[in-house]
């Protein structure tokens, strides 16, 4: 869950999209934000903490890559919730149909 609170940053989620698209530098993820790039740093901290990106050497260069393993467990997460609340919703939605077929039959 960890990446859930990750994502909940902006510009973490636009890293995010764009590590999606392939690996890339922190010089080339710096470049594309109009923030610094200690912030940035500080951005791709928290996305190698929660198990977003993972990060190799190159010789001078710090190469991020997308790890999608917390996705799927945020998406096994959300599809778990998404059926809970379908099946209690369906069930609200029979028994309001069921009060509105008394109410018509006493009038």
């Amino acid at each position: 869950m960890e990446a859930c609170a990750a994502l909940a940053d902006p510009i973490r989620k636009q890293i995010v999209e764009l590590l999606a698209s392939g690996d890339r530098t922190a010089g080339d993820i710096a470049a594309r934000f109009p923030v610094t790039r200690p912030a940035i740093s500080r951005h791709l901290r928290v996305l190698r903490e929660s198990g977003l990106a993972t990060v190799r050497g190159d010789a001078q260069r710090r190469i991020y890559q997308l790890n999608t393993a917390p996705l799927v467990e945020l998406e096994d997460w959300i599809g778990a919730q998404r059926r809970l609340w379908d099946g209690r919703l369906d069930a609200l939605g029979r028994h309001l149909d069921t009060m509105e077929g008394k109410r018509r039959s006493r009038q």
